[in-house]
């Protein structure tokens, strides 16, 4: 004979002192979480069935919420009896023997949400994500290009005021609600369950071309394990007559038509994109990137198919490499003659740059590309921390990190350059023109490659690039995995590994565009439309959403749940108004002059500017598109339609791992 269940939620603090008795375990039990509102054999009161409780119903500061099920002192029975005292005291909350036996028979059927290790495993996956390959190269030029020393004001102003506020909101979030990128939806407002659907589609474009850059720098290691790095010559069978090798022979004269063997090795072995005409005839697809790429992918596939608990070890060695080897490089770059030029090129304030405002939205964007919010992995990586984890310390520390390591970075580019520019007998501006993937894999490559001791250089410096990579690519993927199996986990909550397989092969496919002969012009068109206008996007109804919808007082009392305090005025009127706006700002901007695409000596084409805002536009039709969806299929008149679709659906839940009943 089945033993029934005895599952027992004591009654809300504000509610009347009725036992609410679960009929059935599967009552009290959802994908693994344990429910607030279980079905209760006796009728429920109004205050219990509210969405959002007044601060009052909510308790004290200090008090639990009751938002969240409760087992009262051990002097009490395992009925939601509350125990003797004032009425108006907060029970003493902990788990009793009897209601324990019940919980770990759940944990046991269903499973509970994974945790991190140790908190530094989240935080060195939240710097490895924040800092990436466009800390190396993107920040550095449009520092020098707005003003030098005079770009840290309007960078900083931009960072307080518009990414750290958006950075701290996804933290948030994520620790709170504890969900995905889909399914946090239905906790705050589901008309903008879209938006997680379009994060999603977003981050597959994103893969798609970030992976072959590190194809190609894992192309550049394997090279470098040479005695003679073999783009400081112009004497292989890939070079052509207009190389110039003017560190190996100084009394060749630099012209406009020479060619540094870097550049060609780049271009004609490594992308090979002199076969290919342009985007209307991208040519074949290089064997050699793409057995790279899938080498790549198999590192991918195995960090993290087991979850947070693997991919938190080995960001232990992919977080903290890059910071070794930029130390290294920045040492040695300032020792290398005419490094002083580079660094005066890239500090010197122009102070009459402040007054355009191409400085400012370059400031912004920067910032917001660098910091990441609307990628759905802060959403992901938080939803597995602690419950009273202090979110709002670790926002301003990688935050902080993340700045730090593009200055940084700026400076070990800026030492190169300025020895390049020694080398060349011209000015830094001339050496400095290379942009993006360019200035790593031409400009920086040749320094590296004539400097004492080159090989062990060029290795560390290419591996660094691959670990640079990986550590967002992990980020990346696991903002879609944590949505995915969080959203159908009656499907793949069981099945991770195959569904991380199946993700890899589609992200591994979608790839092969970039593998091409002119997978290049794919990789900047890709990077300049699928994610830029559209994340912006996202990000902006984001926080409308949260602020406007949700609200930003409900919110707040979120916030104070987890970590005791409530976010001051300065971060509600960011949340409210300032976020907003900056947004704004940026996709006005991108929208009123789309950026002219250029690569080497292709023009793009004037249609691609039509290909790249329909790529763009192809995942951000996920929002308007489920706002149709849920207004025309929920039931009643057109107010009660939209009224339902703003209030969420369910409330937050405790994890069954993770109850602390007497903090909670």
């Amino acid at each position: 004979m089945d033993r029934k269940p005895t599952c027992i939620e004591s009654p809300s603090l504000g509610s009347e002192k009725e036992p609410l008795t679960c009929r059935a375990r599967s009552e009290c039990k959802k994908d693994g979480q344990l429910l607030r509102n279980c079905k209760p054999s006796l009728r429920l009161s109004e205050e219990l069935n509210k969405v959002h409780p007044s601060p009052g119903e909510r308790g004290e500061p200090g008090n639990i919420s009751n938002k969240y099920l409760a087992v009262q002192s051990p002097d009490a029975p395992c009925n939601g009896m509350r125990n003797g005292g004032d009425e108006g005291s907060a029970p003493t909350l902990i788990v009793l023997p009897a209601c324990r036996a019940e919980i770990q028979l759940l944990q046991t059927e269903i499973g509970e949400r994974e945790t991190w290790s140790k908190k530094i495993d989240f935080l060195l996956s939240v710097i490895g994500y924040a800092v990436d390959l466009g800390n190396v190269w993107r920040f550095p030029y449009v520092c020098y290009q707005n003003g030098g020393g005079a770009f840290l004001i309007p960078y900083v102003i931009m960072a307080v005021f518009g990414g750290i506020p958006l950075f701290y909101m996804e933290l948030a979030m994520g620790q709170y609600h504890r969900n995905g990128c889909i399914s946090i939806w239905r906790k705050i407002c589901p008309l903008f369950k879209g938006i997680g659907y379009a994060i999603c589609m977003i981050a597959l474009y994103v893969a798609f071309y970030y992976n072959t850059i590190m194809a190609w720098a894992l192309y550049y290691l394997i090279f470098s394990f040479r005695s003679e790095l073999p783009w400081t010559s112009c004497l292989n069978e890939w070079n052509t007559g207009n190389c110039t090798n003017y560190f190996q022979n100084s009394s060749v004269s630099w012209s406009n038509s020479s060619i540094s063997p870097a550049e060609e090795f780049y271009t004609r072995l490594v992308l090979q994109i002199h076969k290919s005409k342009g985007l209307h005839d991208l040519g074949g697809i290089s064997w050699q990137l793409t057995l790279c790429l899938l080498l790549i992918f198999i590192v991918v596939y195995f960090s993290i198919w087991k979850g947070v608990k693997t991919s938190g070890k080995v960001v232990w060695f992919t977080a903290t490499f890059p910071y070794i080897v930029l130390t290294l490089l920045l040492i040695r770059g300032a020792t290398l003659p005419g490094a002083w030029r580079g660094v005066l090129f890239y500090l010197q304030p122009d102070w009459d740059k402040l007054l355009t405002t191409a400085v400012w939205v370059d400031a912004a964007a920067q910032i917001f590309f660098s910091l990441g919010p609307g990628f759905g992995v802060l959403l992901a990586f938080a939803s597995y921390n602690k419950f009273h984890n202090n979110c709002y310390q670790d926002a301003l520390v990688t935050s902080t990190v993340n700045c730090m390591t593009s200055f940084m970075s700026g400076l070990v580019i800026f030492t190169v350059l300025g020895y390049m520019a020694e080398m060349r007998n011209l000015d830094v501006s001339e050496v400095a023109k290379d942009t993006g993937p360019s200035l790593l894999f031409i400009t920086y490559a040749e320094a590296i490659a004539n400097m004492p001791a080159s090989t062990f250089f060029a290795i560390i410096f290419f591996l660094m690039l691959i670990t640079l990579g990986l550590d967002s690519t992990f980020a990346g993927l696991e903002g879609v995995i944590t949505a995915v199996l969080d959203e159908f986990p009656h499907i793949w909550g069981k099945r991770r590994e195959l569904f991380v397989f199946l993700l890899i092969s589609v992200c591994f496919l979608g790839s092969l565009s970039t593998l091409t002969f002119g997978g290049a012009y794919m990789v900047k068109l890709f990077e300049e439309y699928a994610t830029g206008p559209a994340v912006l996007t996202v990000v902006f109804l984001e926080a409308i959403a949260v602020s406007w919808f949700y609200g930003i007082n409900q919110f707040c009392r979120d916030v104070r749940e987890m970590l005791g305090f409530s976010p001051g005025w300065f971060w509600k009127i960011c949340w409210v108004a300032i976020c907003p706006l900056f947004l704004l700002f940026i996709i006005c901007s991108f929208m009123s002059s789309p950026p002219d695409l250029r690569l080497f000596d292709y023009q793009y084409p004037s249609w691609t500017v039509v290909l790249g805002y329909c790529i763009g536009t192809s995942s951000f039709i996920c929002v308007p598109a489920y706002m149709v969806y849920l207004l025309t299929s929920t039931p009643g008149s057109i107010k009660e339609r939209f009224l339902k679709s703003i209030t969420p659906e369910i409330s937050t839940e405790i994890p069954l791992g993770g109850i602390h009943m007497n903090a909670v």
